[in-house]
């Protein structure tokens, strides 16, 4: 089993970036984490990260056809990027969105997504350990749809 994991911008300042919303963990270590599970799991993962839209819909496009499920945080791409979510659907794969903050207890334009309804479903406000649920989750419900 493949599973991508992307990240939008400015996550790759994850440790230096508001500490007390987002934690002390570098993006580097969560990704390990979240990859160190996926092992234990025996699934692979895919990570990548760019603060660049276009980037992030080549990924997904390039990616996507040899995926079985795709883990996203867009950061702020989450709230207008009608491109990312074209390119996820357009992917086809069963997409969960996860989220270090509490997006719905933030900004009133932070708690807006357009991804949501395409997703699975959405993880936030569990800081970095929201990873390892959404890839837990994603992977569950993957091994059940093979029953």
């Amino acid at each position: 089993m493949k599973i991508l994991l992307i990240n939008g911008p400015n996550l790759n300042t994850l440790g230096r970036r508001d500490p007390e919303i987002y934690g002390s963990r570098t993006l580097q270590e969560i990704e390990q984490a979240t990859a160190e599970r996926a092992s234990e799991m025996q699934t692979e993962l895919r990570a990548f990260q760019s603060n660049h839209e276009g980037a992030i819909i080549d990924f997904i496009q390039a990616e996507g056809p040899q995926a079985d499920g795709v883990i996203i945080n867009p950061g702020a791409y989450t709230h207008y990027s009608l491109a990312i979510r074209d390119a996820l659907e357009t992917a086809a794969k069963p997409v969960v969105e996860v989220h270090i903050s509490n997006i719905h207890g933030r900004e009133q334009f932070r708690r807006r997504s357009v991804i949501a309804d395409i997703a699975l479903g959405q993880i936030s406000g569990f800081g970095w350990r929201g990873y390892v649920l959404a890839l837990e989750a994603l992977v569950g419900f993957l091994r059940e749809k093979e029953r």
